[in-house]
């Protein structure tokens, strides 16, 4: 089952270790930028025409100042930037860890 045993915030990083002993390393603004929230992404109306969502891929200089387990499936980071809405499930952060190049 993929689950975190351990994350660590190390320098601009997010360090998560996960219980099946991999462990890969989230360069925070990726991480920003990687939100699914509506704020970011924009969010669909009945008839499928999207409606806000910020789309900025850009986030120099952001940190990850907290997160928290969201059930048994996700995280959820607060960055410096006050932004928290967003949910990181165990799949997507393996995901993002591939799209970085990692196993």
């Amino acid at each position: 089952m993929l689950v975190p045993d351990h994350i660590e915030l190390i320098a601009d990083e997010v360090a998560i270790k996960w219980k099946d002993g991999t462990e890969n390393y989230y360069p925070m603004p990726f991480l920003r930028a990687a939100s699914r929230s509506a704020e970011q992404t924009g969010e669909r109306d009945l008839l499928g025409k999207l409606h806000g969502g910020s789309g900025q891929q850009d986030f120099p200089g952001i940190r990850v100042v907290r997160w928290t387990p969201v059930g048994g499936y996700a995280i959820q980071f607060t960055f410096s930037d006050g932004h928290n809405t967003g949910l990181y499930t165990y799949a997507y952060l393996k995901e993002l860890a591939e799209a970085l190049g990692q196993e």
